[in-house]
């Protein structure tokens, strides 16, 4: 867990910061998805790094990782209701994107 003395921004940085972890957290807002789905999903992240992501995010509360018991055996992740609270973040963030992706820089001043 986190130092609770750490600003609120610290914070989220903390548990959502790494290349992967906002894009792993925007699929699962459409829904649920297994290991093999994300990995198709974000085809530029190793094995690895996505199954680390992944248990730092269970670690933290924001998603939740369900085994059926069935032969292979299935594992599906999703958003938990706590990380359901962070939809809104992610919206904002990716409108914040967007229109700086989408900017004209401005020209230095002579």
């Amino acid at each position: 867990m986190i130092n609770t003395s750490e600003c609120p921004i610290e914070t989220v940085i903390h548990v959502l910061g790494g290349k992967w972890k906002p894009r792993i957290c925007r699929h699962l807002i459409e829904s649920t998805k297994r290991f093999s789905d994300l990995e198709k999903l974000i085809p530029a992240v190793s094995q690895k790094m996505l199954t680390q992501h992944l248990r730092d995010l269970e670690r933290e509360g924001v998603i939740e990782r369900t085994i059926h018991p069935v032969v292979p055996p299935k594992v599906e992740y999703a958003l938990s209701d706590y990380g359901k609270t962070f939809i809104p973040v992610l919206e904002v963030m990716s409108i914040w994107g967007q229109n700086h992706i989408e900017r004209k820089p401005e020209e230095p001043a002579s």
